[in-house]
């Protein structure tokens, strides 16, 4: 079970801002009111379409996501969004956020061109350090992803793994560890009290 004191403490002290929901629903009608009004990009992220932010802010928020939108036109609208918004693929306790990435594009936007940027997650995706935290960036949440594509990789024909593999299929690209918001970047983190996403 995870510490959510502790990531809480330690989130604080790194510069990241910390929020947390018992209940997505609570977490959805939070965002939907901060984000109103605003420009947004949305990372591929089954937590945040779980939460219904897309559909609830259309006519609301000038909105880019790629998994709605012409993928290309919706990655270049959304690098240049005043907030954007994703989730994480692990969490540490002691405060880093990991992601791992295909096209670049959630990697790039959690660190640099926004204003603020949004990190939601489960309490599934909370690990008790980095090591692990990164463990499961590589070695759940990126084969997870791949099965859902349903890829011709290593991670989806066989165990539930990273191969390390250099297959042109390879969704895992790129992994960035965030240890503090980026000079003059606001950064929010939000944990809801549920599992949700990979």
């Amino acid at each position: 079970m995870a510490d959510i004191a502790k990531l809480e403490k330690n989130l604080k002290s790194r510069g990241f801002e910390y929020l947390y929901f018992e209940e997505a629903s609570k977490a959805a009608e939070y965002l939907i009111n901060e984000l109103s009004g605003k420009s947004v990009g949305i990372g591929g992220s089954r937590t945040v379409e779980a939460l219904g932010i897309y559909e609830a802010l259309q006519g609301e928020s000038d909105l880019a996501w790629h998994w709605k939108q012409e993928p290309n036109e919706a990655r270049a609208k959304a690098a240049i969004a005043e907030v954007y918004i994703c989730s994480a693929n692990g969490i540490a306790e002691t405060g880093e956020i990991v992601n791992i990435d295909g096209n670049g594009n959630r990697l790039a936007s959690t660190l640099y061109g926004h204003k603020e940027v949004i990190i939601v997650s489960g309490v599934n995706k909370i690990m008790p350090d980095l090591e692990s935290a990164i463990f499961r960036a590589r070695n759940v949440a990126a084969p997870l992803n791949a099965r859902r594509f349903n890829l011709d990789t290593p991670c989806v024909t066989g165990e539930l793994k990273c191969y390390d593999c250099r297959s042109e299929k390879r969704i895992c690209r790129g992994m960035t560890i965030q240890m503090q918001p980026c000079s003059g970047q606001r950064v929010r983190v939000i944990i809801i009290g549920e599992e949700l996403g990979y």
